[in-house]
């Protein structure tokens, strides 16, 4: 399983955090020269410069399953790149370092093997992603375009959620709804002060309602998973001296399937607006046979016991799932190391993903 890891090695020297037009297009030439596969580049994000998802097909059936991962990363630190602008690779210990080695280049390369080596009994699919760590741009795009699978393995981070080193399965995971409250005022001199409505007045007035309420919270496949919510950040006031005319506060809700807190509330204060900035949608599988099958995938490819878990993170399986694509994520990256200076990924954990995603593959439910 070499090419396993110097796929890695290669995917992870093609800078992709401004851009990934380019590791996009060595995607789809790898795949055009060692696989039989209808392959095929869409439009998402072009007006951007992402250069399109990467999507492949082989086997027909009735049922299909895709192996999903993203070739898009955060911007590296300045650690991670040369003078000439290239990334910087490196393999000690065992880990391959560099910026996207777990989030999440490592499973693409994974997953990219395995789409060419395994014999499903279906349809296999194989998709990477542009966008995904901007608000998952390229997975909008393909369901927009009639991207839906019946399975998934989505390839995000679950390795060392139960234990070190274990590659989990993951069956549910925590959306993100970003969101701003804006309070307007009067503004007055400070000096009289009733001749104004104080905005920070009421922004703290509706500070006071989101502190009050509960926390979202489901069970997912017998897995309990909850939600948050938290002020973040809160801006207002333009001089000492004045009655401020305005204040926003930003707040972060970890959202859970099926539930919301009702951040409408704030709005029962005057002066009070909410609105949604961001929604990324979370994830839960309902297919305890599905689930298990991957389980048994991870069991079979490696000595440790894997479990069921639950991921705080939102990923690209949000949107799937919405669409109506049962989903799993099992992948290559610990908790701790994606977006960090020092990022790098087990090589052994690589080799192993891809043993489970051929697995997958091949175990009849294709």
């Amino acid at each position: 399983m070499n090419d396993v890891r110097e796929l890695t090695r290669r995917l992870v020297s093609i800078p992709s955090h401004e851009s990934e037009a380019d590791v996009g297009d060595f995607i789809e030439q790898w795949l055009r020269e060692h696989t039989d596969a209808t392959v095929t580049r869409d439009d998402a994000g072009t007006d951007e410069g992402r250069g399109g998802n990467v999507i492949a097909h082989k086997g027909t059936g009735d049922t299909s399953l895709a192996l999903v991962g993203h070739h898009d990363v955060v911007p590296p630190d300045d650690s991670q790149v040369t003078p000439a602008g290239e990334y910087v690779v490196e393999e000690r210990d065992g880990r391959l370092y560099g910026r996207g080695t777990a989030d999440m280049k490592g499973a693409v390369a994974a997953a990219m093997c395995a789409f060419r080596d395994a014999d499903p009994d279906g349809e296999l699919v194989f998709a990477s992603f542009v966008g995904e760590e901007v608000g998952g741009v390229g997975a909008r795009c393909a369901i927009d375009q009639g991207f839906e699978p019946d399975y998934a393995v989505v390839g995000e981070g679950s390795t060392g959620y139960s234990e070190p080193g274990v590659t989990d399965v993951a069956v549910a995971h925590k959306g993100r709804r970003g969101s701003t409250i804006t309070a307007r005022g009067q503004s007055a001199h400070a000096s009289e002060v009733a001749q104004g409505e104080n905005a920070i007045y009421r922004a703290t007035d509706a500070v006071d309602v989101v502190r009050d309420l509960e926390f979202p919270e489901t069970t997912v496949l017998g897995h309990d998973l909850g939600g948050s919510v938290a002020v973040t950040e809160i801006d207002g006031g333009s001089a000492w001296n004045v009655i401020p005319e305005r204040c926003e506060v930003t707040v972060d809700e970890r959202t859970v399937p099926g539930e919301r807190a009702d951040l409408g509330q704030a709005e029962t204060i005057d002066g009070v607006e909410w609105t949604v900035d961001q929604d990324l949608p979370p994830m839960a599988c309902d297919d305890a046979a599905f689930a298990d099958a991957v389980l048994d995938a991870a069991t079979d490819a490696q000595d440790a016991q894997p479990e069921h878990v639950v991921k705080p993170h939102a990923t690209d399986a949000g949107w799937l799932s919405q669409a109506g694509t049962e989903c799993v994520i099992c992948g290559v990256a610990e908790p701790g190391e994606a977006h960090t200076a020092d990022e790098s990924a087990s090589l052994a954990v690589v080799e192993r993903c891809y043993e489970i995603y051929r697995r997958v593959a091949e175990s009849g439910l294709v």
